[in-house]
């Protein structure tokens, strides 16, 4: 996903490069947990057009159950944040969220990566 043109920055601690990679491999040596977010080059626009654009990730204010979820903070879990209170947050316009479920993984990618092609 990092590789993506439309992707400025994948945070996930199961990176090297997260800055709580060390920690993360500490405290969860399972597994480093089924929540990713990224940041869209097109900022609040592209944020809109992928959560809208996935078809078996559900858009949810929710990152919690069994399904795939994808959530845009800017516009909805932070919505009432100022664009300076997100960017302290470490939230920027093109933040998406995405709670990873339990379904097959070729088919979520082909659905993120359909939904990265629109954009």
């Amino acid at each position: 996903m990092a590789a993506h043109p439309a992707v400025s920055a994948v945070h996930y601690p199961g990176l090297p490069t997260h800055p709580d990679h060390d920690r993360a491999r500490r405290l969860l040596p399972d597994g480093h947990g089924g929540v990713v977010a990224f940041d869209l080059s097109g900022g609040r626009e592209a944020a809109r057009t992928f959560t809208e654009s996935v078809g078996l990730a559900s858009l949810a204010p929710s990152l919690g159950g069994v399904h795939t979820l994808v959530l845009h903070p800017a516009s909805a879990s932070h919505r009432q944040l100022s664009d300076a209170e997100l960017a302290a947050a470490g939230i920027g316009p093109g933040t998406v969220r995405v709670s990873v479920g339990i379904e097959h993984p070729e088919d979520l990618w082909a659905d993120v990566e359909g939904a990265l092609a629109k954009l």
